[in-house]
């Protein structure tokens, strides 16, 4: 696929909030590959909106009276990018915290080209500094997902837009799970989700402490409850068995050890066991792709992850019952 062909089928919407530097490479990856970019920012402080304009590139603010939300910012970046270009057929999203890497966009490209039942294709995700700290290691391993037909994507993907404009886009009100929600409407729609063997963007996750990872885990499980309640009893059973993990094993197990434990002299606590039990297990499945280490310390994550996504799925049960709109979980500074 020759480059002019992306220049003028392709548009890209970046999105984010004092990304700094992170932005800039992220632009910098895409600016000579691309005629029409599109950044859309909410409520920056740290110079991000005058870096933007000052590399020539299209610049949304939000009105930040309306909450805001990824996915909202997305689809506003979306309009604006069609009203710029109304020819456009694919629009490449990015966070504004991931380069995208070279060679990506043709790629992409020519696999919506050449298969027209495929809504959006992504690729591989890397961290850019997974040594940096065991949570960006972490994120690293999270992202390596099997090659194929996928349920889903994460925020760096290339859709038509003939597709997302057919389910008119994200849910705004989301403030998290906004893209697999997205995908579970296309493919209710018949659309499918393809995971090219191609590397697409470096993120920069930038995760130093335990806090942040924590926050990230949490608004995992804020997505899992409310993605559960607005699907679930879909066919694709969108996130029905990671919801009822969570409550599983963040909220019954523990509280059946430690209730049981006054009527049994403490043999009660006996459940608790099940945690080692589950890290072995799941550093077991993992060994055949990734060394003993790595291998632990996803399965710890995963364990110690339940509890943090316990609270997130919490605070999505007490919002909806208490009729309050949910604010943001925010891991970066």
């Amino acid at each position: 696929m020759t480059l002019p062909a992306v220049l003028n089928q392709v548009g890209l919407i970046a999105i984010g909030r004092n990304e700094g530097e992170r932005l800039k490479r992220c632009l910098a990856s895409v600016k000579n590959q691309l005629a029409h970019i599109v950044y859309v920012d909410s409520g920056s402080t740290d110079g991000s909106v005058e870096l933007v304009q000052s590399l020539g590139v299209e610049v949304v603010s939000l009105d930040l009276s309306v909450p805001f939300t990824a996915a909202r910012a997305r689809n506003t970046g979306f309009r604006r990018l069609l009203e710029i270009n109304p020819s456009i057929q694919f629009v490449q999203f990015v966070d504004g915290d991931c380069e995208v890497v070279e060679g990506w966009l043709a790629v992409a490209h020519q696999a919506l080209m050449e298969h027209e039942s495929w809504a959006v294709v992504c690729g591989r995700r890397r961290e850019k500094f997974p040594h940096q700290s065991v949570y960006n290691l972490l994120c690293d391993l999270e992202w390596d997902t099997p090659i194929g037909e996928a349920g889903s994507c994460g925020g760096d993907f290339l859709i038509r837009v003939d597709a997302f404009k057919q389910i008119n886009g994200f849910n705004p009100g989301l403030i998290a799970g906004e893209e697999p929600e997205m995908c579970v409407r296309l493919r209710q729609q018949g659309w499918r989700i393809w995971r090219l063997d191609h590397e697409m963007t470096l993120h920069d996750a930038q995760m130093t402490n335990f806090g942040q990872w924590w926050k990230r885990a949490k608004r995992t499980g804020h997505a899992f409850a409310e993605g559960s309640s607005l699907h679930g009893s879909s066919e694709q059973r969108h996130w029905v068995r990671e919801t009822r993990s969570l409550w599983f094993w963040g909220v019954v197990v523990p509280t059946a050890a430690l209730a049981s434990a006054s009527l049994t002299h403490g043999l009660g606590l006996v459940l608790l066991l099940a945690y080692p039990l589950m890290v072995v297990r799941i550093s077991a499945r993992h060994c055949s792709k990734m060394q003993l280490k790595p291998a632990l310390l996803y399965a710890l994550s995963c364990v110690i992850g339940k509890f943090a996504q316990a609270s997130g799925a919490i605070q999505f049960l007490w919002n909806r019952l208490s009729g309050k709109r949910s604010s943001l979980i925010e891991y970066k500074a």
